[in-house]
């Protein structure tokens, strides 16, 4: 029963993700000369919450095939490629994103709604995408989080590869200002040098403190339980 149950959770998450996708890049459309930031080069690619959305449906689709071809044992001795690769996922990119995304979203949502969606870009973006992506991204990892195990990755590999992918999207920024003329986000456009690397420093300090949270939250959760398991096994032998 929890096996369905859990598989049911990824199948419904993955869908509301995937649709999100499609329904954002196939039907939302605002004017460049409404909003500057969304000019046609780089599309809807340009975005870090269309980024995590993409993420989040291929992390739960990958859940669904470790549902079926996989395990989610507590601690496998011989984990499947598709368990390490959830695992991985789940560690660098699908927890730390979502929840930096959310965060951050909401956070300046709250201190100037203007600085990242505008009033002008609501008569084209519907509220229930906005919650989907900005909101459902960090309560369906939570809900993945507690419901279900995983082994993180030496800590040196998963703040390796999350770095990485820090360093490619902001570069990708800066590219898109080099070809454009426009920052992706209100807010880079009221920044001077110093404080736009004073902000990008913070943001980048917030998403690795993302991943240390991620791993205590799953010591919290599955620490103890992987404790026992290595004992039962140790006594079993």
């Amino acid at each position: 029963m929890r096996d369905d149950l859990l598989f049911g959770f990824h199948v419904i998450s993955c869908m509301q993700f995937a649709f999100a996708v499609y329904y954002d890049y196939m039907y939302i459309a605002i004017p460049p000369n409404l909003i500057r930031m969304h000019i046609n080069f780089g599309g809807k690619f340009k975005f870090l919450t269309f980024w995590d959305a993409i993420i989040q449906a291929v992390f739960f689709f990958i859940c669904m095939l470790n549902d079926w071809f996989g395990t989610n044992a507590v601690s496998p001795k011989k984990p499947p490629f598709i368990r390490k690769l959830k695992d991985y996922i789940h560690a660098i990119l699908s927890f730390p994103i979502a929840m930096f995304v959310g965060v951050t979203f909401w956070a300046l949502m709250f201190v100037d709604r203007e600085l990242v969606l505008p009033k002008a870009v609501d008569p084209y973006f519907p509220w229930w995408l906005n919650h989907l992506m900005h909101t459902m991204i960090m309560i369906t990892i939570l809900i993945e989080t507690i419901l279900v195990p995983r082994t993180y990755p030496k800590r040196s590999n998963g703040l390796l590869g999350i770095i990485i992918f820090l360093f490619i999207y902001l570069v990708w920024i800066y590219i898109i200002y080099y070809k454009s003329g426009v920052w992706v986000y209100p807010v880079l456009e009221v920044l001077s040098l110093p404080l736009r690397l004073v902000f990008f420093s913070a943001l980048i300090t917030f998403s690795l403190s993302l991943y240390f949270i991620g791993e205590k939250m799953d010591n919290l959760f599955w620490g103890n339980k992987y404790i026992k398991h290595e004992k039962s096994y140790a006594k079993k032998k």
